[in-house]
Formats: C-alpha cells, structure tokens, sequence
C-alpha cells in the first residue's frame, strides 16, 4: 500500500499524515437509529509542539496563535460531525485544521504610522467647538 499524501496547508508547507491522529466516536444530534449505531463523529488531533511541518518560527507562531485551542502537551484538536459519513466527516476535520493553520501562520503587517491631514484636524476642531458652543447655549445665565 502506497503511503497517503500529507495534508498540505499551504504551498510550502505540508502536514505528513504520520502525525495526525484520527478517532473515530459515535455522534450525537439528528441520524435516527443511524447514529446510534455508527462511529461517524471525527476526533483530529496534531501535536503543535512535536511536529516537523514547521520550523520553529512557524511553531512558535503557530502555538501563539492557536494557544487557546492547545491542551498541555501542546497538541490541537478538530472535530467534525456534520455528516452522517466517516469519509466526509474526516475530510472536513483535515480542510478545518489546515485551514486553522493556514490562519496562525499569516504574519500581519506592521502599522505604519501617519499624520493626519490638515483637514481632518480642522474638521475635528470646527466639531469640538461647534459642541462646546452648544454646551455653553444651554447654560442658565443665573438670573433666578
């Protein structure tokens, strides 16, 4: 038997299927006596911390991104039972946690910092006082 293609996440990188594991559990929600009876509910785990898909800045910044979703030992967990079939329950497992990674692993850009044009600082002052004038309208002029 040939060995299975690795779960790629993205162009560059690719999560080798040796280090998923997949369980497979009785499911809950609509199916009848059909989902009492059959283990379609797919359990997706990956070890964040022990893999070799990622280099360590990608680890790292895959670990921050994902930190809420880890348990202790650093390992992911995806699962999916929105069909009634095993096959395309782990399917949509394997697009979910590719697409979580694909997520964490997008480096956001750095917020360069800009002046604020001559208008806007003019139209923010004509609204300051505009409001202050107002506010100083409504005042009693004490002659009670």
């Amino acid at each position: 038997m040939a060995a299975e293609a690795p779960l790629s996440v993205n162009a560059h990188i690719a999560i080798p299927r040796t280090e998923l594991l997949v369980r497979a559990t009785r499911a809950g929600g609509p199916g009848g006596q059909h989902v009492n009876t059959s283990s379609t509910r797919i359990e997706l785990t990956w070890n964040v911390a022990t893999t070799q898909a990622l280099d360590e800045e990608q680890r790292t910044r895959v670990h921050a991104a994902l930190l809420s979703r880890l348990d202790a030992d650093g390992t992911l967990r995806v699962v999916a039972s929105d069909t009634r079939s095993q096959r395309q329950n782990r399917e949509l497992a394997e697009e979910r946690l590719a697409a979580l990674v694909r997520r964490a692993l997008i480096v956001p850009r750095t917020r360069r910092k800009t002046k604020p044009t001559r208008a806007s600082v003019e139209r923010r002052l004509t609204t300051k006082k505009r409001a202050g004038a107002k506010k100083r309208d409504r005042r009693s002029l004490g002659d009670d």
